[in-house]
């Protein structure tokens, strides 16, 4: 009888935990999806109506020709900035960095996993030490160097530094070094080469793992700013964030434009993490599980 009564105690106090824990975890998550709620709602209401208490979640009226405002907007007469051309120029960098840095991280994984050669895991180290140095202390050698290049001003200022990654390369070797060798091998006894060996077999194995490092490079370049801001200068080549930036300054008492043109901005970065949360939970947990 009273084991029978410890064990319900005992499950009570898991069940009260649980519940904690979960009316826990849906505060924070509503606190974090609270301002996105305010944001969109925002951007279907008048000037007038946006800062009124208390907030009024769902508009009694929708105005969605905000929307069409901030995507009319260009010229230099009206703003410095055309926020679709922006928004064209944001999803060129970011899908040529993708695809370059997911090819260069898998090529560079690869060899840094399976290829050995002399010295190999010294330049691996080396490779690492320069994620020790912050960003910001290459802009200015950056600067000087496009600058002597003839490309300051032009995107390839974001795309060529872009093309690499040394966190995809970090991670796509601890991938390929769960791989078993004997995979390798026995692909070499049958006569392919290198090539053959990573485009044939390794790299339709880490396809999660590419996904998930397709996914992170996307969502850094689509939200860089301090780059876009030092190596752009014509309002024809801005990016979103720089763009959005400029429009936040032009239009300070419109906030509804700055909430549409911000709510416009997530859509990319929204599509890909909902289309890519299913390669990025293999990829994790392939990073995890070995065999």
């Amino acid at each position: 009888m009273e084991k029978q009564e410890r064990f319900n105690r005992d499950k009570m106090k898991r069940t009260a935990v649980k519940i904690f824990f979960t009316v826990l975890i849906g505060l924070v998550a509503l606190s974090m999806v609270t301002p996105f709620i305010w944001m969109v709602s925002a951007s279907m209401k008048l000037p007038l109506d946006v800062m009124k208490l208390p907030i009024k979640w769902i508009p009694e009226y929708f105005y969605p020709d905000n929307y069409k405002k901030v995507w009319n907007i260009g010229g230099v007469a009206a703003r410095d900035y055309h926020f679709g051309l922006a928004y064209f120029n944001s999803i060129k960098i970011a899908v040529i960095n993708l695809t370059g840095s997911v090819i260069t991280s898998t090529l560079a994984g690869y060899a840094f996993a399976k290829i050995k050669f002399r010295g190999s895991n010294v330049l691996f180290l080396l490779y690492l030490a320069t994620m020790m140095i912050p960003s910001q202390v290459t802009l200015i050698p950056k600067f000087v160097l496009f600058n002597k290049m003839g490309l300051t001003g032009t995107h390839l200022t974001l795309i060529l530094p872009g093309l690499i990654t040394i966190t995809g390369t970090f991670l796509m070797r601890q991938y390929f070094m769960q791989i078993p060798d004997e995979l390798r091998e026995s692909a070499r006894v049958d006569g392919a080469n290198e090539y053959v060996i990573w485009a044939r077999i390794m790299v339709p194995i880490a396809k999660p793992s590419m996904a998930s490092l397709a996914m992170v490079v996307f969502l850094w370049n689509w939200n860089s700013y301090l780059e876009p801001l030092v190596f752009l200068s014509d309002w024809r080549l801005y990016t979103i964030p720089i763009a959005l930036t400029n429009f936040i300054e032009e239009s300070v008492t419109e906030y509804n434009l700055v909430m549409a043109a911000a709510s416009s901005a997530l859509i990319p970065a929204f599509l890909v993490f909902v289309l890519g949360q299913k390669f990025l939970v293999k990829g994790l947990v392939a990073g995890a599980v070995k065999g």
